[in-house]
């Protein structure tokens, strides 16, 4: 059983990564590179019994140098900016090298992170990559469809005039007519994958049985999606009566808070499961 500490930890880290994906793909990347940096040293200070610590092996070091490596020279290469994608590939490699070094905690923090960082970019393959590749157009059709049109009806419902006018857009003609495009990061996809790859990597750890995990990820999802709605909503609300600069200020802080409590319950969940 982890505790209280851990719980504390764990949202820490959920919160840094959250931040650090948001703060790279929208905002300053230096600063998003920070708070993933703390998130990781944060990892060593998580405690796991010692029972399913992870032996030391040459191998995984090898992996993951090859793995930064590889990630590394291709935007060196093609002179890409480092997005989400990347973030988590230099985690798993780096979680790799973490795996062979001769400490504990060391260790502790690479099995951690490489079940993290590997479930959300199987995750991030499948749902950005590989429906991309067969002509899925998934998440337009997510965006529109269970992201933009329920948040429009929430908001419509309680008064506020906001407008369909584009598959990912929406007008809003409140303090300053304007149109918002509700997509890529408000789909909520991004955080539901950290949150997803967190219990995958709790759970493995803690040798959680899977009768109790996936009718708790079931939970977890549908609870992620929900808060998504709530958020996209406020966004709504703050547009339309503070105009776009306050909107975009919650946009880019509310989803740490909003999906830090979502992880504080599941983690306590999680916690009462292991004792």
């Amino acid at each position: 059983m982890l505790g209280y500490k851990n719980i504390v930890l764990f949202l820490l880290i959920f919160a840094l990564f959250l931040g650090a994906t948001v703060e790279i793909s929208e905002g300053s990347i230096p600063l998003g590179i920070l708070l993933f940096v703390i998130a990781v040293l944060l990892i060593s200070r998580i405690k796991i019994r010692e029972a399913y610590i992870i032996k030391q092996s040459k191998l995984p070091m090898l992996v993951g140098v090859l793995i930064v490596a590889c990630d590394l020279g291709y935007n060196i290469l093609t002179h890409s900016e480092l997005g989400t994608l990347d973030i988590m590939t230099f985690l798993l490699g780096l979680s790799l090298i973490a795996q062979s070094i001769n400490k504990d905690e060391i260790r502790r923090m690479g099995t951690f992170g490489a079940y993290m960082s590997a479930t959300f970019i199987v995750l991030f393959l499948l749902f950005f990559s590989l429906f991309n590749y067969l002509d899925m157009d998934f998440t337009h059709l997510f965006d529109h469809y269970f992201v933009l049109l329920p948040s429009v009806f929430v908001i419509n419902t309680l008064g506020i005039p906001v407008d369909v006018i584009a598959i990912e857009t929406v007008r809003i003609a409140g303090a300053e007519e304007m149109s918002v495009i509700i997509g890529g990061p408000c789909s909520g996809l991004y955080s539901m994958f950290l949150l997803i790859g967190i219990m995958v990597a709790y759970t493995k750890i803690e040798h959680i049985a899977r009768n109790r995990f996936y009718p708790l990820l079931i939970v977890t999802i549908v609870v992620a999606y929900l808060a998504n709605l709530v958020r996209v909503s406020i966004l709504y609300i703050a547009g339309y009566y503070y105009g776009k600069e306050l909107m975009y200020t919650v946009h880019v802080h509310l989803g740490w808070v909003i999906f830090v409590i979502v992880v504080a319950v599941l983690l306590s969940v999680l916690d009462k499961m292991t004792r």
